[in-house]
């Protein structure tokens, strides 16, 4: 069966984790442009933190979500999460997304339909328009490099897996930012999908002076199945020994493979760049492979994409559901959304 193999992303992890001579001469090539990054970001936290650049209120109680890498540490999930809570507090939150791609924002609306979810670049005429359709409280998605809006809770997300990476600013690391943003963050989550949990525990203790609020451990399982246009749910054993196609378009491909692969399943990989909007020629492609696989299996990111797009006579993808599962802090972590509102922790 033929796959499709995003090179790029090879060449980006390559860059970032391998620590071959090779891999260390082409990251020394960046050092001036990564140099650049970090000197720009550190006058922009300056900026703000003198009062050269205004810094805007927010109309609700807000809590932001973000972290220090580039993508795949589960902010999406993680939002959602947040928002959960605060529908079980009986309040309705308000997700606001910064207007990438489209898919977060249907993943959103599709896992907490209670939700009001607005994308647009511009928090606070975001934040706004939340407040007038009925939000109560806000959940900043990707918002923790967000210094001109302020927020009443600042959660930063480090993923384990990071820390195979390369300690080096983008473009010649991963890091928007180093370890000392932590500094502005009131808590820590870490998130594990491939790592062990001694990785993350390790991870956690490393980092936990340097928050001023609770650390928290989330593990990001593969939860079950769900067909792609029928809805129905399979457990994730279906798979083992089966033939599955794993596509995607995220920004860690990798951590979906190796998910799919720990059920038993026979994998090939077929992965498009992060945010990618699937063309027709795109979409025959899996269904080409739909017939000749046992499965394809897909992301909820891709899948609001594909849903309406699906045809009717080929065997559905079935949608990889993911839950989120704490090991440490949970309940740290709830009472500080709880003050957030004003309920008693």
């Amino acid at each position: 069966m033929a796959t499709r193999k995003r090179d790029g992303h090879r060449l980006v992890r390559w860059l970032w984790t391998a620590r071959s001579l090779g891999a260390s001469s082409a990251r020394a090539a960046l050092v001036p442009a990564s140099g650049l990054w970090h000197a720009g970001m550190a006058v922009r936290e300056l900026c703000y933190a003198r009062g050269w650049l205004a810094r805007h209120a927010l109309p609700l109680p807000s809590v932001a979500i973000g972290n220090l890498s580039v993508g795949g540490s589960g902010k999406t999930p993680l939002a959602g999460w947040v928002a959960s809570h605060y529908v079980s507090r009986g309040l309705r939150p308000g997700i606001l997304l910064r207007g990438v791609g489209g898919d977060e924002a249907l993943v959103h609306r599709e896992a907490v339909p209670e939700a009001i979810v607005v994308a647009n670049p511009d928090r606070v005429a975001g934040a706004a328009m939340a407040l007038a359709a009925g939000a109560e409280v806000l959940v900043l998605d990707d918002a923790f490099q967000r210094l001109d809006v302020l927020r009443d809770l600042n959660l930063c997300l480090v993923s384990a897996e990071t820390s195979r990476a390369v300690p080096w600013r983008l473009p010649a690391g991963p890091w928007r930012e180093g370890f000392g943003a932590l500094a502005r963050a009131d808590g820590l989550i870490i998130t594990r999908k491939r790592a062990d949990a001694g990785t993350a525990q390790q991870l956690a203790a490393q980092l936990a002076p340097r928050v001023n609020g609770p650390v928290a451990i989330v593990r990001l399982d593969l939860a079950m199945l769900e067909g792609l246009t029928s809805g129905q749910q399979q457990p994730i054993g279906v798979l083992d020994g089966r033939r599955v196609v794993a596509a995607s378009a995220i920004a860690d491909p990798e951590a979906f493979v190796t998910q799919l692969k720990r059920t038993g399943a026979q994998v090939q990989v077929a992965t498009w760049k992060d945010h990618h909007q699937f063309r027709d020629e795109d979409v025959a492609w899996l269904a080409h492979a739909a017939r000749r696989a046992d499965h394809v299996v897909i992301t909820a990111k891709d899948a609001v994409k594909l849903r309406d797009r699906w045809p009717a006579s080929v065997p559905e993808p079935l949608v990889a559901r993911l839950a989120v599962t704490f090991e440490a802090g949970e309940d740290a972590l709830r009472s500080a959304l709880d003050r957030v509102v004003g309920h008693d922790a």
